[in-house]
């Protein structure tokens, strides 16, 4: 079964609800270490209670392939609860089972069991669970492994190999079983893209034109961070002789974010947080994913790692993250907002001239706030914290930080 890793920051998130009539829902791209987290959570709770009665249902295994519709899971679980002690009842990859809801309603309004679920399709929240159980579930979205999981992962010391290494292959769990060469690493890092790709967005969405999708993908991993128009694209691939319309790259842009592929950041004003209608970016949900289906080199494609990198952390740090704009044309990388606290954040390679430092240091200067304000780089030395207020923080030591 292998050795399973604690992740203490999703196992803190969970533990609060543990016992409690609410569902729990973790979300996720596949091979995010979902299903370790459930494992984790059910032996903990084994531990606790040695009378616990623990059903769980993986529907990757060969043996659970008869479940497919909510009569199914029902008859199964039914069959399995026991009178007298505390049931609980996991689910991995719940989406495989036809009107799941139904079931999972009426396990809960009779309080017959603690229930965990994973998911890795985001339509299940906008349909299936919204819809029927709106209100009494809580999700968890479970990332990749961060820069500070990855070095426990992998048995690392923080440093700029290490920092390197994370920047090139990501953070998929499984990883810590390859030795980390980057034949071998693309090689399993493909096979998981095509298996997202094929399963998760072509069947899940009913894609026809599958050839259009992995062009779209591939253009979307090659413009990490810049601006996208769904007109300037199509005007783009028609300059390629791909012919497509703006309202079928809206979709299968949606349909990749529906698996977590990528993740969509809206642009929103400094001053009034308004949310513009067009010119979102997109981002990798994990960047070793991002990298193996790229020719360019690392070193050509490091400014689009560094800016995905610290878009990565603060959503795991759980922040709600946009890009800025600001009076005269003015970019802020990201604004990320946490309750009613929110900071700021520039991503650079190098700050190596005044050009530079006056765009990303000038940018957050002009933001009349008292908030946070970072500008995050590979400058071997950084000011360390302060340049009028504003922390220049090497990107390592960044992807360390507590945020939130």
């Amino acid at each position: 079964m292998g050795r399973l890793i604690d992740r203490p920051h999703y196992l803190d998130m969970l533990r609060p609800f543990v016992r409690k009539n609410v569902i729990k829902v973790l979300t996720g791209q596949r091979r995010v270490g979902k299903s370790c987290i459930l494992r984790q959570v059910a032996d903990k709770i084994a531990t606790q209670d040695a009378h616990a009665n623990i059903i769980s249902i993986n529907k990757e295994l060969e043996r659970f392939a008869f479940i497919h519709t909510h009569e199914d899971l029902s008859k199964y679980v039914g069959e399995h609860l026991k009178p007298g002690v505390a049931n609980y009842l996991f689910i991995d990859e719940v989406q495989d089972i036809e009107h799941f809801e139904t079931t999972l309603q009426s396990l809960q309004a009779s309080e017959a069991c603690d229930i965990y679920i994973t998911g890795s399709n985001a339509m299940m929240f906008s349909g299936e669970l919204s819809t029927h159980l709106s209100g009494r579930y809580i999700e968890f979205h479970i990332h990749s492994l961060s820069y500070e999981e990855f070095l426990t992962f992998h048995q690392l010391s923080a440093s700029n190999d290490s920092l390197r290494k994370y920047l090139q292959y990501g953070g998929m769990p499984y990883l810590t079983n390859l030795p980390l060469d980057k034949d071998i690493v693309f090689e399993y890092l493909r096979n998981v893209y095509n298996t997202i790709l094929l399963k998760d967005v072509v069947q899940r969405e009913g894609i026809r034109n599958v050839d259009f999708l992995e062009t779209l993908a591939l253009y979307t991993a090659d413009n990490v961070g810049n601006l996208f128009s769904a007109n300037n694209i199509c005007k783009y691939l028609k300059s390629q002789r791909v012919k497509t319309s703006p309202v079928q790259i809206i979709n299968y842009l949606r349909a990749m974010q529906n698996a977590f592929l990528i993740e969509k950041v809206r642009r929103v004003d400094i001053n009034g947080l308004r949310t513009f209608e067009i010119g979102d970016k997109y981002y990798f949900e994990d960047l070793g994913l991002r990298n193996c289906r790229m020719s360019s080199s690392f070193q050509q494609d490091i400014n689009k790692l560094i800016e995905n990198a610290v878009y990565l952390y603060l959503c795991q740090q759980r922040l709600e993250v946009f890009t800025g704009q600001m009076p005269g044309g003015r970019e802020i990388d990201f604004v990320g907002l946490h309750n009613d606290n929110r900071i700021y954040v520039q991503a650079a390679f190098r700050i190596a001239d005044d050009t530079t430092r006056d765009r990303e240091f000038g940018n957050l200067k002009a933001i009349n706030d008292n908030y946070p304000k970072y500008v995050v780089s590979l400058d071997e030395w950084t000011s360390g914290g302060n340049v009028d207020g504003i922390q220049h923080v090497h990107l390592g030591d960044f992807l360390r930080m507590r945020l939130a």
